[in-house]
C-alpha cells in the first residue's frame, strides 16, 4: 500500500492507527534490485530504529540518509518505549509520548511505529513488510548480544548509515551535567521551585545569592558602558572646542597682525596722527621774500647803561669809562 506523501504537511502516522494496511505479496529484494529500481506497486520499506532522545540534528541525519538510499523509498522508524529502554539502556530525559510525537515531525519519516522490540524478529518483519534495515554499522552490543544487528547482516537486509560526528545524546546530557549549576540557577530565576529542581536548601540559597551577584555585576556593566560612551561624547566635544578654539585664534592672530604689524593699519593711522601733532606743535616761519618791519616810533631807544649781552666790557677801566660817559650823558639831557 503506497500511503500519500504527507511528511511536508501533516505528521507522519502511526502505524498501528493507520487504515491502510499493505497487502501486497512481499517479494524479497535485493540490495542491487533496490538500487536499480522497484516493483510498480511499492516502494522500497525502509526501517530504522532507536530511542531517539533529546532528538536532534544527529538523529535527522541518520534518518534523512535512510530515507534516501534509494530512489523510491518508504520510511518506518520504531521507537522503543520507556518500559525497554530503561531496562536495557537507562533513563531518559523525554517520555516515550514525546520521543514518539519529536519522530512524527521529522520531515524524512513516513510512518512511526510505536513500542518497537529491542530484537528485530522475523515476524516483526514480515508483519511491517520490511525490505531493509538502515542503521550505523557500529556493532551495538545489548540484551547479552555483541551486535544487535549480526542476524539483520547475515540476512543481506542491513544498509549502513553515517554517525554524525559531534552530537549525540550522550554529549548533550553531559553539557547538561557539566554546566548543572548554570542551568539550576537559570530556572530557579525563571520561576522553578527548589523542590522541582531537587536543589537543597543550602543550594537555592547559594544560587540565589550568585543571581543577586550577576545582577550587581550587570548593572555594574551597564553603567562603565554608558560612562565609556559619555566619555567618548565630552572627548568628541572637546576635540570640536579645540578645534573651534584653533580656528578662532588662527583669525584672532591674522587680524591682530593685520592691525598691529610691522606694515599694519594702526602704524600707518599713528603715523599719521605722529605727523598732524608734529605739525601743530611747530611754529611757522616767515618767507623769505617779506619786508624787514621798521622799528616802532613810540618804542624808545635802549638805555645806554643796558649793557649789550652779547658784548661785555673787556675790562674794569673800560667799564668805569663807559660810566663816566653815561654820565655826561645824563648832564647834558639836563
Amino acid at each position: 500500500c503506497v500511503f500519500p506523501f504527507q511528511t511536508l504537511t501533516a505528521p507522519a502516522p502511526f502505524a498501528d492507527e493507520t487504515s491502510c494496511q499493505c497487502r501486497a505479496p512481499h517479494e524479497k529484494l535485493t540490495i542491487a534490485q533496490a538500487r536499480l529500481g522497484t516493483p510498480v506497486d511499492r516502494p522500497v520499506r525502509v526501517y530504522a530504529d532507536g530511542i531517539f532522545d533529546l532528538f536532534h540534528s544527529g538523529h535527522a541525519r541518520a534518518l534523512m540518509q535512510a530515507k534516501t538510499l534509494f530512489p523510491n523509498s518508504y520510511l518506518l522508524v520504531g521507537v522503543c518505549s520507556d518500559d525497554l529502554t530503561h531496562k536495557f539502556k537507562g533513563f531518559t530525559v523525554m517520555n516515550e509520548t514525546e520521543r514518539y510525537e519529536a519522530l512524527r515531525h521529522c520531515r524524512y519519516v513516513d510512518e512511526v511505529i510505536r513500542d518497537a522490540p529491542w530484537t528485530l524478529t522475523p515476524e516483526f518483519l514480515e508483519k511491517h513488510k520490511i525490505d531493509f534495515v538502515a542503521h550505523d554499522d557500529i556493532p551495538y552490543s545489548s540484551a547479552g548480544s555483541d551486535d544487535v544487528y549480526k542476524h539483520i547482516k547475515e540476512a543481506g537486509m542491513f544498509v549502513p548509515t553515517q554517525r554524525t560526528e559531534g552530537i549525540s545524546t550522550s554529549d548533550i546530557i553531559t553539557r547538561i551535567v557539566r554546566d548543572y549549576d548554570v542551568y539550576a540557577r537559570r530556572n530557579l530565576q525563571r520561576g522553578y521551585t527548589a523542590k522541582e529542581l531537587n536543589v537543597s536548601f543550602i543550594n537555592e540559597k547559594k544560587y540565589r545569592f550568585q543571581n543577586q551577584v550577576d545582577k550587581m555585576k550587570e548593572k555594574v556593566k551597564n553603567v562603565e558602558e554608558k560612562s565609556k560612551e559619555f566619555v567618548y561624547k565630552v572627548e568628541e566635544k572637546s576635540h570640536d572646542l579645540i578645534q573651534k578654539w584653533e580656528e578662532k585664534s588662527r583669525e584672532f592672530i591674522g587680524n591682530f597682525l593685520e592691525l598691529f604689524g610691522p606694515d599694519g593699519a594702526w602704524k600707518q593711522m599713528f603715523q599719521e596722527r605722529s605727523g598732524r601733532m608734529l605739525q601743530a606743535f611747530s611754529p611757522r616761519q616767515s618767507p623769505n621774500s617779506s619786508p624787514t618791519r621798521g622799528r616802532s616810533p613810540s618804542r624808545s631807544p635802549s638805555p645806554p647803561w643796558v649793557f649789550n649781552k652779547s658784548s661785555p666790557p673787556s675790562s674794569p677801566k673800560a667799564a668805569s669809562a663807559s660810566l663816566s660817559s653815561m654820565s655826561e650823558g645824563d648832564e647834558d639831557e639836563k
